[in-house]
């Protein structure tokens, strides 16, 4: 596969969350673009939304514009917090 040539991308992201990324990055020794290019690289293409994760089907049903994918996010939630 090699190694092509990289792309830039301009992407909208909630200021804390790229200060979250940027404190982990450091602390690992790695940068903001690997840590999201490994997690985009992680994304399953072909796995139906139902064996994820709540939280990938939560990025994956916005990913897709999917209301399933919130749909099962919202009953795991239900699930989870019912009695709370």
């Amino acid at each position: 596969m090699g190694n092509p040539a990289k792309r830039p991308k301009n992407l909208l992201l909630d200021p804390d969350a790229v200060a979250r990324g940027e404190q982990y990055s450091v602390r690992h020794g790695t940068s903001l673009s690997r840590l999201v290019g490994d997690f985009l690289r992680a994304l399953p293409l072909d796995t139906p939304a139902a064996a994820l994760s709540p939280a990938v089907q939560r990025l994956w049903g916005v990913a897709a514009r999917s209301r399933s994918g919130r749909e099962s996010y919202r009953e795991h939630l239900y699930k989870k917090y019912r009695g709370r």
